[in-house]
């Protein structure tokens, strides 16, 4: 059983995180912004906080220290890029 939840989650995940498409910050909270990164982990520079409601369009994804975290533009200012949790992106 164990094994059918990994590759259904790999699945979902890969799904999520597909090259291109959009998504929105949300669940970062009403008083606290979900914050744009140079790189895939906490160790790397803010570059910007971003509410929740953000339209981002997703570039890729990658796993660091066991957190999924999605290179992302921002829809409404492409030149904007950075590396955010995939914790905190929905569908759009």
């Amino acid at each position: 059983m164990r094994v059918h939840f990994a590759a259904i989650l790999a699945v979902v995940i890969a799904t999520g995180c597909a090259v291109g498409s959009g998504a929105v910050v949300a669940g970062a909270g009403p008083d606290e912004l979900l914050k744009l990164r140079e790189g895939p982990g906490l160790e790397h520079n803010i570059i910007i906080g971003l509410p929740d409601g953000t339209r981002l369009t997703r570039q890729r994804c990658v796993t660091n220290a066991g957190k999924v975290w999605c290179r992302v533009t921002l829809t409404d200012r492409p030149s904007v890029a950075g590396y955010v949790s995939a914790d905190y992106l929905a569908h759009r």
